[in-house]
């Protein structure tokens, strides 16, 4: 856990590049309109960490998703346009 932490605080202020298709990209930009986020890439990363917190809480739980939890999941991400 540590070494994690070392990592993640060693990587804090660097980036990569992740490819999504232009049509999600598109529909991101369309949906980001007179709300907060400046770019869409603010605001991808903001699902990707509401997304990773939520997994990582249900893991530290110890709680397993039902196959319908887990349903759900993929269509939400199915809709965002992930999957």
């Amino acid at each position: 856990m540590e070494a994690e932490k070392l990592n993640e605080e060693e990587s804090r202020g660097k980036y990569t590049t992740v490819s999504i298709p232009i049509t999600l990209h598109r529909r991101i930009k369309e949906m980001i309109k007179d709300t907060g986020f400046t770019s869409v890439s603010q605001s991808v990363i903001y699902i990707l960490i509401e997304v990773i917190s939520s997994m990582e809480e249900e893991k530290i739980k110890g709680e397993t998703l039902s196959e319908e939890e887990k349903e759900r999941i993929i269509e939400r991400l199915k809709k965002l346009g992930y999957v």
